[in-house]
């Protein structure tokens, strides 16, 4: 399926989530095969193949992938594309969600590779005690963590938001997109021009799609998902993140195998 496919399924099927809500939560007790474990940070890593410095970013990513409580995505952007080698991965709508935080930062940096911590800190994509510290620091700092889960039958997945937490209740939370997220764990890529000339590269939690599917206000939000509607060549593996704005803090995720 052609990502602007998806988009478009997404949006109908957005349209018909709040009136299958109930019936979502009455069939819950169907959904058995497979769930969603509690996730404690996301971290988005800005990437591309023309960068000399990318190749243990992607690695490291690798190594973040494999923690239960970490949702870990890497989004390859175009702007090095110029240097003598167009990333196969690319899209512009990366480099556009990697420039909108730098603006909703206001500190402006756009670099790779870069990682973003919860939507609300960045730093340098290879260095793993920064990364750390960036996700214990702003979980601190977070407005909330609102619990998510995805549970998947044989033909739908099954996305249920939880409501605004009793503590952040004296200060209401700015309404959030519930983003969904497709990737490839695991793509191979020879590079045969620019900086990494020569250099079989490995990339994990590759994004192929990344598209709103709802807006969550504070009140529990149940959506389903038609499987086959979704379906995309070389992803496997979905999630969902919940964030303030586009570019704002990361309320919430999950995580979850496409097969």
């Amino acid at each position: 399926m052609r990502p602007t496919r998806l988009i478009s399924a997404l949006i109908v099927l957005f349209g018909c989530a709040t009136t299958a809500a109930a019936q979502t939560g009455n069939q819950t007790g169907n959904q058995s095969d497979k769930s969603s474990g509690a996730i404690e940070g996301v971290v988005e890593l800005f990437t591309s193949q023309g960068c000399s410095a990318c190749p243990a970013a992607d690695a490291l990513l690798g190594e973040l992938s494999t923690r239960p409580n970490i949702v870990a995505m890497s989004f390859s952007v175009d702007y090095w594309d110029y240097l003598g080698w167009k990333d196969t991965l690319a899209s512009h709508k990366f480099t556009k969600r990697q420039r909108a935080y730098a603006k909703a930062r206001g500190d402006g940096q756009v670099y790779t590779p870069q990682i973003v911590v919860n939507g609300a800190a960045h730093v340098v994509g290879s260095e793993l005690p920064a990364i750390e510290k960036a996700l214990g620091k702003t979980r601190q700092t977070a407005p909330a963590w609102i619990p998510i889960k995805i549970r998947s039958d044989q033909g739908s997945l099954h996305i249920e938001t939880g409501d605004t937490p009793a503590a952040a209740a004296k200060t209401p939370l700015q309404t959030a997109t519930v983003w969904f997220v497709t990737m490839a764990r695991k793509v191979d890529i020879t590079i045969q021009r620019g900086e990494n000339a020569g250099k079989t590269l490995t990339y994990f939690n590759v994004v192929r799609e990344f598209a709103p599917i709802g807006m969550w206000s504070g009140e529990p939000l149940s959506i389903r998902l038609d499987k086959q509607t979704i379906a995309q060549t070389g992803a496997d593996i979905y999630a969902v993140v919940l964030q303030q704005g586009h570019a704002g803090p990361i309320l919430g995720a999950a995580l979850l195998p496409a097969n």
